[in-house]
């Protein structure tokens, strides 16, 4: 099995409210699952690493630890940063972005494979519709199927 994950996360300032957006794809490309959700102050590296680290948890979650295992997924981010970071381009020279690397390191393990790739802004319009979503309302939200 095969799923794609477009990930975003952004903050209103630098440090400052930030939220992230989660879209999950079946190997159809049909929408599995949307996430946006308020993650209180963070800069917008750090929101990057946060919408990650949601969207492989609710992956896994989602899909149930077994098959989690099964599984391949293509993570798709517009972080250069991130996405450079997480394939050993980048070195880490921060503290808490070391701390939100791990976080991603450990939890893909729990997938067959994860490979991290760097989209454009203009091919991450829905993760990025989710997170100007979340920041726009004054409530948590999260939306689609089961979980």
């Amino acid at each position: 099995m095969k799923i794609t994950i477009f990930t975003d996360g952004g903050s209103r300032g630098n440090p400052g409210p930030a939220a992230i957006g989660a879209v999950l794809l079946d190997e159809k490309g049909n929408v599995v699952k949307e996430y946006s959700e308020k993650i209180g102050r963070a800069t917008n590296n750090e929101a990057e690493y946060e919408a990650v680290i949601f969207a492989l948890q609710k992956a896994k979650l989602l899909f149930g630890k077994k098959k989690a295992k099964e599984m391949e997924v293509e993570l798709k981010t517009d972080s250069e940063f991130v996405a450079k970071q997480l394939n050993a381009e980048y070195k880490i020279l921060d503290r808490r972005i070391e701390q939100l690397f791990l976080k991603v390191w450990n939890l893909c393990i729990d997938f067959k494979e994860v490979k991290i790739k760097h989209v454009s802004r203009k091919n991450n319009i829905e993760a990025d519709r989710l997170v100007n979503q979340a920041l726009g309302s004054k409530k948590k939200s999260q939306r689609g199927l089961g979980i």
